[in-house]
């Protein structure tokens, strides 16, 4: 089941780009670019809610709609 989970990007000094989530505990990523950022925080959120689950059960979230806004960032 698709889920969202807010996901906060944020460019350090160093020219790379983190990504963090208040909605999945723990969850921290790091990449070049905004979508390396993103694919590896996909990533970890989904081996984060699979462990949680197993101890604790699952975290909730905001179900995926059939209709919601999406940022799309393009590089011109």
């Amino acid at each position: 089941m698709e889920q969202i989970i807010n996901i906060h990007i944020e460019k350090l000094p160093e020219g790379v780009f983190l990504a963090t989530s208040q909605d999945v505990p723990g969850l921290v990523a790091q990449g070049r670019t905004v979508t390396e950022a993103l694919e590896i925080a996909r990533d970890v959120a989904r081996k984060l809610m699979e462990a949680r689950a197993e101890r604790q059960g699952s975290l909730r979230f905001t179900k995926l709609s059939d209709s919601f806004d999406y940022p799309l960032i393009v590089s011109a």
